[in-house]
C-alpha cells in the first residue's frame, strides 16, 4: 500500500489541535509532519482531522434487520448497510449492542447466531471493524453456549448485563430510574394480568411477534427463573472474565447494583439512569457511559441525567450511539458550541476513552504507532459537522472527497 499523507487539516491531537501534516503506511501513523518522499497527498485544508470514532454500544443495525415491524430483511444485507452507516460516519469500531434474549424474533439467540456468523463470515468484505457486545439478558439461560463461543471468537467481544426482564415486570407506582437493585427481594412486581401489564408489553409483544396474551404467559413463566439468576449471571461473569472480555452493566440506578456488578469484575457503567449510580461508579473509578443521542438532542427522551450535565459534573467518559450513528458526531458538536470545552478533550468521549476502556490501545488518538484509523471532517465554523473520508488501519472505508 502506498503511503499516505494528509496534510493542511487542523488535527486533533491528545492534548491540543494543530495544523500538522500525518503520514500513514502499513495501516499504522508513522509520523507527524514527516517527509513526503514518495508519499500520496490529501490536501485537506479547511478540515478537521482525528481519530475515527470508537463506537462502545450501538443497536442502529436493527433498523436494517427489521426495518418495520416483523418485517425482517436478509441478515446478510442488513450488515452490508449497517457497515456503510458506521463508516460514512467516521466509526471505524463498533460494538453491536446484540441482544440475547429468550423473547422470540428481532432479539432472539436464533436472529443473534445469524448476526454472529455474519459478521463473521463478511469480516473481509466488510469496510470497519464490527465487534459485538453480548447485551445478555440475565433470564436468558439458554444464551451460555452462544456466550462461550463468542468468547473464544476471532474478535473478542465486550459482555453487558441487561435485566429488562425485571424492568418489565416493574411495579407501575415505582419510577424505572428509582427502582431497587434487581436482586432486591422486596423488588416491587406488577399484576400480570392487569389490562395495565398487557398495555405496558404491547410493543415487546409486537416486536417479538407475540400476541398479547402470549407474550404475558411467556414473561410469566420466565420470571419464575429469578431466584437461579445471581448464580447464573456469576457463571457468565466468570467466563468473561477468563476471556478478559471487557464488562458493563445496563441501566444502574443504585449504588448496590453497581457495587454487585464491579464485584464481578464489571469496570463499565452503561447509561446509569440516576446520580446515584454514576456518583458510585465514579468512586469506583469505573468508566461511565451516555449516550451519544443524550447530548445531541439536549437530554434523555427516557428522563435519565441529561449527557451534558454529566460531563460537566466530570461523571460521563464515553458516549456511545446507542440507537443513531450520527449522534456521536452531533454530540461533540453541540457539546462544543453550548459549553465551549475544547475539542481535543470532548473527542475523548468518542475515541479515545472507549478505545481504552475496551482495552484497545492500538487506536484512539493520533501519534504514531498508532493505527491509522482516521476522519477527516468538514466542519465549517458554526456549521454542522460531517464525515469526508474515514481510513481503518489505513485502508478507505468512505469517501466523499471531491476529486
Amino acid at each position: 500500500m502506498q503511503a499516505l499523507i494528509i496534510e493542511g487539516a487542523e488535527v486533533i491531537l491528545p492534548d491540543r489541535l494543530a495544523r500538522v501534516s500525518v503520514r500513514i503506511e502499513g495501516g499504522a501513523i508513522t509520523g507527524l509532519d514527516a517527509p513526503r518522499d514518495g508519499a500520496r497527498v490529501i490536501d485537506a485544508a479547511g478540515m478537521i482531522l482525528a481519530p475515527a470514532m470508537v463506537d462502545i454500544h450501538g443497536d442502529a443495525f436493527e433498523r436494517q434487520l427489521m426495518p418495520r415491524p416483523n418485517v425482517f430483511f436478509p441478515t446478510e444485507a442488513a450488515l452490508f448497510e449497517t457497515d456503510r452507516q458506521l463508516a460514512a460516519n467516521g466509526i471505524a469500531t463498533a460494538y453491536h449492542a446484540l441482544t440475547l434474549s429468550w423473547e422470540p424474533g428481532l432479539r432472539s439467540l436464533t436472529r443473534a447466531t445469524e448476526v454472529m456468523e455474519g459478521l463473521d463470515r463478511l469480516a473481509h468484505r466488510l469496510t470497519v471493524e464490527n465487534r459485538v457486545q453480548l447485551r445478555w439478558e440475565t433470564f436468558c439461560f439458554e444464551a451460555l453456549p452462544l456466550i462461550e463461543r463468542a468468547l473464544a471468537g476471532r474478535l473478542a467481544p465486550s459482555l453487558a448485563f441487561n435485566d429488562h426482564t425485571s424492568m418489565a415486570v416493574l411495579h407501575p407506582g415505582t419510577a424505572l430510574q428509582d427502582r431497587p437493585f434487581d436482586h432486591d427481594p422486596a423488588f416491587p412486581v406488577a399484576d400480570l394480568s392487569s389490562p395495565e401489564f398487557f398495555a405496558k408489553v404491547a410493543d415487546r409483544a409486537k416486536r417479538s411477534g407475540l400476541s398479547q396474551p402470549d407474550y404475558v404467559e411467556l414473561i410469566a413463566a420466565i420470571w419464575q427463573r429469578r431466584p437461579d439468576v445471581p448464580g447464573v449471571t456469576a457463571n457468565v461473569a466468570a467466563l468473561a472474565r477468563a476471556a478478559g472480555a471487557p464488562m458493563l452493566s445496563h441501566d444502574d440506578t443504585r449504588a448496590e447494583t453497581r457495587e454487585y456488578y464491579h464485584g464481578l469484575g464489571s469496570r463499565l457503567c452503561e447509561f446509569p439512569m440516576n446520580l446515584t449510580a454514576a456518583l458510585a461508579a465514579r468512586e469506583k473509578g469505573d468508566w461511565i457511559i451516555f449516550g451519544a443521542p443524550n447530548a445531541a438532542r439536549g437530554g434523555s427522551h427516557l428522563g435519565s441525567p441529561g449527557a451534558a450535565e454529566m460531563i460537566g459534573r466530570g461523571l460521563c467518559d464515553i458516549l456511545a450511539s446507542d440507537y443513531f450513528y450520527p449522534a456521536m458526531l452531533t454530540a461533540v458538536a453541540r457539546l462544543r458550541a453550548d459549553s465551549g470545552a475544547s475539542l481535543p478533550d470532548l473527542w475523548k468521549l468518542v475515541s479515545t476513552h472507549p478505545a481504552r476502556a475496551s482495552g484497545l490501545a492500538d487506536r484512539g488518538e493520533i501519534a504514531a504507532g498508532r493505527r491509522a484509523d482516521l476522519v477527516l471532517i468538514d466542519w465549517p465554523e458554526g456549521g454542522t459537522p460531517a464525515p469526508r473520508l474515514t481510513l481503518v488501519a489505513g485502508r478507505t472505508a468512505y469517501s466523499a472527497l471531491s476529486a
